[in-house]
C-alpha cells in the first residue's frame, strides 16, 4: 500500500515551508505495511491540482493527505471541510490572486474530509502534542488543494482511497521574526504526522475489515 503526503513550496516571502520540511522527512517511512511518498506542490492556484493528479495516478494510494502551513496556529489541526472557493488575501507564487472564484465550477459547495480527524486529534493529544480539529482551511492554495483532492475522490472513486488535509504551525526559525507568534519544532511536527498517519491507517484498516463506516 502507498500513502501520499504533499507539502507546499515556500510562499509569501518565506525561505522555507514547514509543510514540505516535515513531509519530506517522512518520505520512505513504512507504517503498518504502507509506504509514505512525499510530493512537493507549487503554491499556485490551478498548478497545485495539476501536480496532485499524476501523483495519485502513479501511486494509487490508500491515503492522500495534504499538509500546509498555518502561521498563527499553535496546534496541529486536521481540517474538517474544504469549500469550493478561491479567495486570495495575497497573490500565489505565480502572481495570481483570485477573488471569489470557485475551485471547480459547478462542483458542490463543500466536501468533508474522509480522515478520522477526531481520532487523530485524540491520538496526538495523548502523545502530548497540541492538536485540535479545524473547521476552516481558509481560501488560499491549501483549501484549493484540499477541495481538489476531495472532488477527485468523489468524482473518480478509487478503491479504499481516503483523503484530507492537515495544517501545521510555523517552525521556530520562522516565528522568531514575529514576536509572540506560536511555533512548533520540526521534530514535534514530524512525530505528530506519524501519529496522524498511523491513526488514519489503523481506522482505515478497521473499516475495510468490518465493512463499517467512519463517523
Amino acid at each position: 500500500m502507498n500513502i501520499l503526503l504533499t507539502g507546499f513550496e515556500p510562499f509569501d516571502k518565506e525561505a522555507i515551508n514547514p509543510s514540505w520540511e516535515a513531509v519530506r522527512a517522512l518520505d520512505g517511512w513504512r507504517c503498518e505495511g504502507a509506504v509514505v511518498h512525499a510530493r512537493r506542490i507549487s503554491c499556485v492556484f490551478g498548478a497545485a491540482l495539476r501536480e496532485l493528479d499524476p501523483a495519485i495516478d502513479e501511486l494509487r494510494p490508500v491515503l492522500a493527505i495534504g499538509v500546509g502551513q498555518a502561521g498563527g496556529r499553535s496546534e496541529i489541526t486536521p481540517e474538517r471541510v474544504a469549500i469550493n472557493m478561491d479567495d486570495g488575501r495575497i497573490c500565489d507564487n505565480a502572481g495570481c490572486q483570485p477573488i471569489d472564484v470557485p475551485v471547480v465550477a459547478g462542483a458542490p459547495a463543500a466536501y468533508f474530509s474522509t480522515l478520522p480527524i477526531k481520532a487523530m486529534v485524540r491520538a496526538l493529544r495523548e502523545a502530548g502534542i497540541p492538536a485540535s480539529v479545524s473547521n476552516s482551511a481558509g481560501t488560499f492554495v491549501c483549501n484549493h488543494l484540499f477541495f481538489g483532492l476531495m472532488h477527485r475522490i468523489a468524482m473518480r472513486p478509487a478503491p479504499g482511497l481516503r483523503g484530507g488535509f492537515i495544517h501545521i504551525p510555523y517552525l521556530p526559525e520562522q516565528a522568531v521574526r514575529f514576536p509572540g507568534m506560536p511555533s512548533m519544532a520540526l521534530e514535534t511536527v514530524t512525530t505528530g504526522l506519524r501519529i496522524a498517519v498511523a491513526t488514519a491507517l489503523a481506522v482505515h484498516d478497521d473499516v475495510r475489515e468490518t465493512g463499517g463506516q467512519i463517523s
